[in-house]
């Protein structure tokens, strides 16, 4: 207990920084957590979450027993799966392909170009896809008229719906995410590369041998956190770009969710049902976490 104390005492400054992030979690991540047990009552605004009365897990068996819970989580998980197979190496791609530009002007402008995108706000990026994809002013519908094609009604088949919303996610976010890799890259010894140099390594060699083993514990850490938010869909653009017509392939659990909850009011089943995505998330991060630590000896905890 003493030199814990005086560990304290000797780096005081680093548990004062440490205050202001534990106190944030405390209050708006943790507390709130208590507002949970809704997903096992039948909650009653008048009588309020304590005096609300128990019925167990009546409201999942009801969403496990729903028409649509097949469509739901499997609209879900083939979304999830698509940007984890196609948004998460990308960024390491791109990184890898930076890392290896001399030209210092020509690489900020590369940088600040694929950059850019992840500033653009969601609505004004869904909006933007809707006029770029209209069939009658689109400028995608143009350009395949111009090629003897007929327009296309992007927006209003759901067989389009998965493919947009991985290439905006692609388009926005990749930017952004190449930057830990491109981090990660510049922690990596020079002399490593001086020495494959001498040795006669080309660049394909290097980057094979060096720069992705170096940035492998970061890729792991980062692929065990996407399959911790696999079910983690964002909201906002699925939402956004959900019409009538394509609602068979575009809704998700967290579309789900708000509608029952927000525009129904069904405050305990859209509870249960986003307990149940939680509960899927937490089991697949400990899976993956435990099974990628067995094979490569690094994880995220």
């Amino acid at each position: 207990m003493q030199n814990r104390l005086k560990r304290i005492r000797v780096n005081w400054e680093l548990y004062l920084l440490m205050l202001l992030p534990v106190t944030y979690f405390i209050i708006f991540r943790y507390m709130p957590m208590y507002g949970v047990q809704i997903a096992f009552k039948d909650f009653s605004a008048a009588k309020g979450v304590w005096d609300s009365p128990w019925i167990g897990f009546d409201h999942f068996v009801r969403f496990f027993e729903s028409y649509n819970f097949d469509q739901v989580v499997l609209n879900t998980v083939y979304l999830s799966l698509l940007l984890l197979v196609i948004a998460f190496p990308i960024p390491i791609l791109i990184a890898l392909m930076l890392h290896q530009v001399t030209h210092q002007k020509l690489k900020k402008f590369m940088q600040t170009s694929i950059y850019a995108p992840y500033f653009i706000s969601t609505v004004v990026l869904v909006g933007m896809v809707f006029v770029f994809l209209s069939p009658n002013s689109g400028i995608v519908n143009h350009i395949i008229m111009a090629f003897g094609g007929k327009p296309v009604m992007f927006m209003a088949d759901s067989a389009w719906f998965r493919p947009i919303y991985v290439f905006t996610e692609v388009w926005q976010t990749t930017g952004f995410s190449s930057i830990i890799y491109l981090a990660a890259l510049a922690g990596i010894d020079p002399s490593l590369h001086e020495a494959a140099v001498v040795d006669g390594a080309n660049k394909w060699k290097r980057i094979r041998h060096i720069d992705i083993p170096g940035i492998m514990p970061t890729i792991v850490v980062l692929f065990v956190l996407a399959v911790g938010n696999l079910m983690n869909i964002g909201f906002e653009k699925a939402f956004l770009m959900q019409t009538n017509i394509n609602v068979d392939t575009s809704e998700i659990i967290p579309t789900y969710v708000y509608k029952i909850g927000i525009q129904r009011a069904q405050y305990s089943f859209s509870a249960a049902i986003g307990l149940f995505n939680a509960v899927i998330n937490l089991i697949l991060l400990f899976i993956v976490n435990r099974a990628v630590k067995k094979m490569s000896g690094n994880g995220l905890f």
